[in-house]
Parts: C-alpha cells; sequence; structure tokens
C-alpha cells in the first residue's frame, strides 16, 4: 500500500513526510524540515492527490477518536435571569394603531393585558415576570399597582434598574410547595 516517493501523514503526531525506504512493516519518513524518522505501517496514512481528501477526513476523525474526551462538570450553574420573563405594555407594542380609540380605552387595554399575563404566570408557576409600562405620567404604574394588591401570594419591586430604567415592576409569586 505505501511505497517510496509517497507522501505520508502520521496519525497520531501532525507530522507528515515522504517516504525513503519501506522494509517489512516499518517505513522510513523524511518530514518537511529534514529529519528522517521510522514508523510502523499501520501508523501512517497515505495522501496523494487522489487520496487527499479523505485522507485528511480519515485523519481528523482519528484525531478525535485519539483525544481524550472532555471532563465533565457536575456543578450545577445558577440559572439568575433564566425564569424571568418581561411583557411590555406598551400601547404601541399591543394593537397596530390607536386610531379611534380614547385615552380609557388604552389604559383598559394595558390593564387587561397585565391581568392575562399575571394569571398566565399564575397559572403556569411561573416564579417572576416583569411589566414594563413606561415612565410617562404614572397613570399606568399606579393602576398596576393596585391590580397587583388584590393579589394573595404576590409581592412587587422596582425592575432592574440597569436592565429596564424606571419603566418597569417586577412581579414576584409565592409559590406552594
Amino acid at each position: 500500500m505505501i511505497t517510496k516517493g509517497d507522501k505520508v501523514a502520521v496519525l497520531d503526531d501532525d507530522i507528515s513526510g515522504v517516504v525513503l525506504d519501506v522494509k517489512g512493516n516499518t517505513v522510513r519518513i523524511e518530514t518537511p524540515d529534514g529529519f528522517e524518522l521510522e514508523y510502523q505501517m499501520q501508523e501512517l496514512v497515505k495522501m496523494g492527490n487522489e487520496l487527499r481528501k479523505s485522507g485528511m477526513q480519515n485523519m481528523a476523525q482519528v484525531i478525535r477518536e485519539k483525544q481524550e474526551p472532555e471532563k465533565r462538570s457536575f456543578i450545577k450553574q445558577k440559572k439568575s435571569d433564566a425564569a424571568e420573563i418581561a411583557f411590555d405594555l406598551h400601547i404601541e407594542k399591543l394593537v397596530r394603531s390607536t386610531k379611534g380609540m380614547q385615552p380609557y380605552d388604552i389604559l383598559e387595554l394595558q390593564l387587561d393585558t397585565a391581568k392575562r399575563h399575571i394569571e398566565f404566570a399564575i397559572a403556569k408557576r411561573i416564579p417572576k415576570i416583569v411589566l414594563i409600562h413606561g415612565v410617562g405620567d404614572g397613570k399606568l404604574r399606579a393602576e398596576i399597582e393596585f391590580m397587583l394588591k388584590r393579589y394573595d401570594n404576590i409581592w412587587f419591586q422596582e425592575a432592574s434598574f440597569q436592565r429596564y430604567g424606571q419603566g418597569a415592576i417586577e412581579v414576584n409569586f409565592k409559590q406552594n410547595a
């Protein structure tokens, strides 16, 4: 299979070269740096023009097999904000157009949406949601806080200033075991 003059690559090392001599199962190669090395026939892969692509694929597969598997860590990583879901109550996010809507209609739609999200979180046992109300003149915020006070097992606070600014409320749900 491997003869004098063939270009070969070593399976276990990043070494390639030209075959100088074949004696039985021992092959002597010369690397591009001029070093002469001896290997067993089964440690080499022929790298001819017609075999170049398949040889590279075989080498990659062999290298993957030879490498030690990555050690797994059994330490659980803390999921800090993975359970936090934010709902934007800005009217532009809820409807395409506010044409023909009175301010009262807009506020009612925003409150109904907030209530629906709170009910959904309670039903699905989501521990925390964020209601983004925006800064504005504070009417929506006051109505949301009034609505939240009517629920049992809920507590709320100002949401992360870094993430949402002053226009959001974080709602936490106390879950029963």
